[in-house]
């Protein structure tokens, strides 16, 4: 299987791709391009993408091919042993899981872009960039001469993203017999010195924990963007972060910590999701869905480690780790599908709605209910092996005895592990939070108060969240109403969800809404609402003293030494 990847005008984002495939032997060859990427778990639909595609013999002589699916392709070989596929792929999206080419960078995620012979993924690939002689590439990919790659098979070629540019920085480190790329491609003023001190920290945490690295090396591929941006997709041997705005990337009271904790993350993906895999998805298939439920486990527990290892290694100071522990208790009681759907189902349904909200209080977050069952777990196993052992042991036997031996993970192996470890039931939170919808506070009260932390909960400060019950977001300079309470008085009254809240009293609402509610807490409170038809009504508010929405926080009550066994 070889792979020709070229391009004539960068400015029309096409990206020229050949692909010439060997020894056939059928009447008929099929193409596939992936419907979906792992490590966003949804359909992509790359076909829109594809503005040309034609199939040649191996002597130029053009072959009739037709599309039998939205991303399938069918050719009539007429006996010939070697089909040369040409086609194009416009890339003009920059996010960490896409593939984007302009003057100054041709970015490919081949996931998006290659073709692949279903029955022969498993067969070597050659891949070659016909590019400027002045571009570095940056990749996890093995180098057979400049711009020229081999790969085990197609896994490795789609799994390994590429960033080709002459304007890209590079840095190493060494830890722990691993060597480390760090590339940046944007305008970016990297401070080598503090990126390698943090780096090489968290990344000895991790290798400790789980006892080797899965790699010879490791690549950090960076897009740094001018504008906010923040988004990062896990692979093999690398990772790709997109980050910004530029002047905020290295600010250590700005976006670093960010960058820190995305870095920390995507880096624990190499052996959660990279090695210890669902069953259902080892191998990938790359046609159609992979419906799994353990996305609890794959971001879960990767979300909790990330932040965790922070904290572990030093690089966080507790203040640092407290505040994103609390974003998630933020997140998790705010989201009201946790009264409806449980963690395990809402990973088989990233499928049906992606990464956005969808249907209001449908469902929760393999990220955020995950983590915060994994501290729980973690805890849990704490506690009932007399701190000897923790979630850590879990991960270590996944990878060791499942991902090592090609063995895929299943619901099932998970709970058996964790009571093999624990030595007693994981009914409890199995039954109650993975697979259930109770009530998380009492059982994180109880973890917390065992490494001696408490929950603290207090009324939101603001009016209009914690009396009246809404929140608003911003976009565009339009006020939207972002989340309801359930049978508050804004929902009884009739306020909705993604409404556009125009005034307020009478006031124009310019991005200050929450100050002009504080302002009117002693008073009804009368807004004119901008519904989705165009109609707008005015609704009039009274709060109560019902607190609805909340927040919440962890303190340290004592220096245990529970404590210093969960943190070292």
């Amino acid at each position: 299987m070889n792979y020709i990847v070229s391009y004539q005008k960068p400015n029309n984002h096409y990206i020229d791709i050949e692909f010439i495939v060997d020894n056939v032997n059928s009447d008929t060859l099929n193409l596939q391009l992936p419907a979906w990427r792992p490590g966003r778990y949804e359909l992509g639909n790359f076909a829109k993408n594809v503005q040309k595609w034609e199939a040649f013999d191996e002597n130029g002589n053009a072959l009739f091919s037709k599309k039998i699916t939205k991303d399938l392709w069918e050719v009539e070989t007429q006996g010939k042993n070697k089909v040369h596929i040409k086609y194009n792929y416009f890339a003009n999206e920059i996010n960490a899981g896409s593939s984007y080419l302009d003057d100054k960078q041709l970015y490919i995620n081949g996931v998006n872009c290659f073709l692949y012979v279903p029955g022969r993924i498993d067969e070597k690939c050659e891949l070659e960039l016909q590019i400027p002689s002045d571009y570095t590439v940056a990749s996890g990919l093995a180098e057979t001469s400049k711009h020229k790659y081999i790969c085990n098979d197609f896994h490795e070629l789609v799994d390994c993203p590429l960033i080709a540019s002459n304007t890209i920085q590079h840095h190493t480190y060494n830890e722990s017999g691993v060597k480390f790329h760090l590339w940046f491609q944007g305008e970016c003023k990297p401070n080598w010195e503090l990126l390698e001190t943090d780096f090489r920290k968290f990344s000895k945490v991790q290798i400790e924990a789980f006892g080797d690295f899965p790699t010879k090396e490791y690549h950090f591929l960076f897009q740094i963007l001018t504008n906010k941006a923040y988004h990062g997709v896990e692979h093999y041997n690398s990772t790709v972060i997109l980050l910004g705005p530029s002047y905020d990337i290295m600010n250590t009271e700005g976006f670093y910590e960010e960058l820190l904790g995305v870095s920390c993350h995507e880096l624990y993906h190499t052996w959660n999701v990279k090695q210890i895999r669902p069953i259902e998805m080892a191998p990938y298939n790359y046609s159609k869905e992979n419906y799994t439920e353990l996305g609890y486990i794959d971001e879960g527990v990767t979300t909790y480690y990330g932040d965790k290892h922070l904290f572990t290694s030093g690089v966080f100071n507790w203040d640092q780790y407290s505040k994103t522990f609390n974003q998630l208790l933020s997140r998790h009681y705010n989201n009201f599908g946790i009264n409806n759907y449980s963690v395990s189902q809402s990973s088989f349904d990233t499928w049906l709605d992606g990464y956005v909200k969808g249907t209001p209080g449908r469902k929760t977050s393999i990220y955020i209910e995950g983590a915060l069952i994994a501290f729980m777990t973690d805890i849990f196993i704490l506690r009932n092996t007399n701190n000897e052992k923790s979630l850590d042991d879990v991960m270590k036997i996944l990878y060791q005895d499942f991902a090592k031996n090609g063995k895929g993970v299943s619901d099932t192996d998970y709970k058996n592990i964790v009571e093999q470890v624990a030595e007693t039931s994981y009914n409890e939170i199995y039954n109650n939070f993975l697979h259930g919808i109770e009530d998380y506070t009492p059982a994180l009260k109880e973890s917390l108060n065992y490494i001696g932390c408490d929950l603290k909960i207090e009324p939101s400060k603001n009016y209009n969240e914690a009396n009246l019950g809404f929140t608003v977001r911003y976009e565009n300079n339009k006020c939207i109403v972002d989340n309801i309470y359930p049978n508050s008085i804004a929902e009884e009254n009739g306020l909705s969800i993604n409404d556009e809240l125009i005034a307020i009293n009478g006031i124009k609402i310019n991005n200050d809404l929450t100050q002009w509610s504080n302002y009117y807490r002693a008073d009804e409170i009368a807004l004119s609402v901008n519904r989705a038809l165009g109609v707008i009504e005015k609704i009039k508010l009274k709060g109560t003293d019902i607190s609805y929405f909340k927040k919440y926080t962890i303190i340290k009550t004592e220096e245990s030494e529970n404590f210093k066994i969960w943190s070292k």
